[in-house]
């Protein structure tokens, strides 16, 4: 059990048997009464958020929350397909749940995969991946305006804004916690 003193940002935690991540925590000690703590909490499976507030000394129960080591296989329609290495076991997971990760997910990437109960809740991708450009505009000559982007396909099939010397079939470097542009990928 977690006692409000322990609620801190990236807690896992079950209430009425719904996991939730918490957002936001504060700490308030009002000049008059029992001091309390706010919560913005976001529920893992359907993606809401809600605002609590608990007295303290209230306890929550923890999730039952797993992240393992998982490599990404192939899509096929908008389901996503991946393989514990360990054990061999495959999960599929529809495209909705998978949050922007679709975006950034290529074949054999290691990723991690946050399970509730044995089943897969969330997806987190390495900070960084590496994307080939598939279409792209070419530049214009005379459009040297101060970080001028113009919009690429990636092979993914998302979109993003890069610089204007990037061109078609060139590897960059994606941020995907932000999905930005970071540089163009050495060969």
């Amino acid at each position: 059990m977690y006692d409000t003193s322990e609620f801190k940002k990236g807690l896992r935690v079950e209430i009425e048997q719904v996991p939730y991540t918490m957002l936001e925590v504060e700490f308030v000690k009002p000049g008059k009464g029992q001091a309390f703590t706010r919560v913005k909490l976001k529920n893992m499976l359907t993606g809401l958020t809600l605002d609590r507030t608990y007295k303290s000394g209230e306890k929550l129960n923890p999730a039952d929350i797993v992240d393992v080591e998982m490599q990404f296989l192939y899509a096929t329609d908008d389901i996503y397909h991946f393989m514990n290495n360990q054990n061999y076991e495959q999960f599929e997971i529809p495209k909705n749940k998978l949050d922007e990760a679709w975006r950034f997910l290529i074949d054999n990437m290691p990723v991690t995969i946050t399970l509730y109960n044995g089943l897969p809740v969330g997806v987190n991708l390495p900070n960084f991946s590496i994307l080939t450009i598939v279409e792209c505009s070419p530049a214009v000559k005379g459009d040297t305006v101060t970080n001028a982007s113009k919009l690429a396909t990636l092979q993914t099939g998302a979109t993003l804004q890069v610089p204007l010397f990037v061109e078609q079939g060139d590897k960059i470097k994606v941020d995907t916690r932000t999905g930005a542009y970071v540089e163009r990928a050495k060969s």
